[in-house]
């Protein structure tokens, strides 16, 4: 008789990494405990060639907290019998209307709902549809970026908050019923620190949300950006980034608190369509 990975077996791939084993309706309710025990352990889970609802995707949702209504976007998208937690991600259009958000360009480093007062613990992408060989999702270790830092970039920041543009999406649209930023000193969106500690392990990590529009408060409007582009240019150390290559069924949560992620650009002609849940 053929053995199948037991729900609480994880295996390791890249450092903030870990595969578990497929999921099905059946196997969500017994496997929820160690999957969050996991994700306390590896703040990226990936599993590969699960077969889920979106009411089932919302109860992985509730495995990290509480699921969050999908927020106001760049337009409006048909998702007639949805649950209103989950969120359509997808270049796809038919008769002239999107399908879904976000559309197919590349999406620079983010961390997803940081222009919110209490932005999401957990984010996750299931993929229904997936192109070849492209639109591959990039995860970047802000713990690791928050070490790399000198000490004494480490003792600046460690006191000052970053203020985070709630007028676009990741894609750079503006979002539905939004005007143009036209002072980030006086624009609106959440304030949060630069540096914030994971509860469970304590360890620091580096907050940045998104570089447009983001502005320090209390610092002249150079002197911020130039701080903040200081800070991104650490970003950019390709030895603390991992890529993911979805294949139809996989299931990707990470821990929003400490994770960046950002998106290859989906070639045109090409179909990719993904549901997201996100808890708080």
């Amino acid at each position: 008789m053929a053995t199948h990975p037991q729900l609480g077996d994880v295996e390791p791939t890249a450092p903030p990494f870990a595969t578990l084993p497929a999921l099905t309706t059946a196997r969500l309710p017994e496997a929820a405990p160690r999957i969050k025990e996991a994700w306390l352990r590896h703040p990226v889970l990936v599993f590969h060639q699960c077969d889920l609802t979106p009411e089932d995707l919302v109860r992985f949702g509730a495995i990290f907290g509480t699921p969050v209504p999908v927020p106001v976007q760049e337009d409006i998208v048909d998702t007639t019998g949805l649950p209103p937690e989950i969120m359509i991600i997808s270049n796809i259009v038919e008769n002239g209307r999107r399908v879904g958000h976000l559309g197919g360009g590349d999406l620079s480093w983010h961390t997803d709902m940081c222009y919110v007062p209490e932005p999401a613990l957990a984010s996750a992408l299931y993929a229904v549809e997936t192109p070849e060989a492209a639109g591959d999702t990039w995860f970047l270790d802000m713990t690791a970026v928050h070490d790399s830092l000198p000490a004494a970039l480490r003792a600046r920041i460690a006191t000052l908050s970053c203020k985070h543009d709630d007028s676009r999406t990741a894609a750079g649209d503006l979002r539905h019923g939004r005007v143009p930023v036209l002072d980030v000193t006086t624009s609106s969106g959440a304030v949060h620190p630069l540096v914030r500690v994971r509860p469970e392990t304590g360890r620091k990590a580096l907050y940045l949300g998104r570089r447009l529009n983001a502005y320090i408060p209390g610092l002249p409007l150079a002197e911020s950006d130039a701080l903040l582009d200081e800070l991104w240019g650490y970003c950019d150390d390709p030895a603390l980034s991992w890529p993911h290559r979805w294949r139809p069924g996989d299931l990707v949560v990470w821990d929003n608190r400490v994770m960046m992620h950002r998106r290859d650009a989906i070639p045109d002609g090409s179909r990719r369509l993904m549901r997201r849940i996100q808890a708080r």
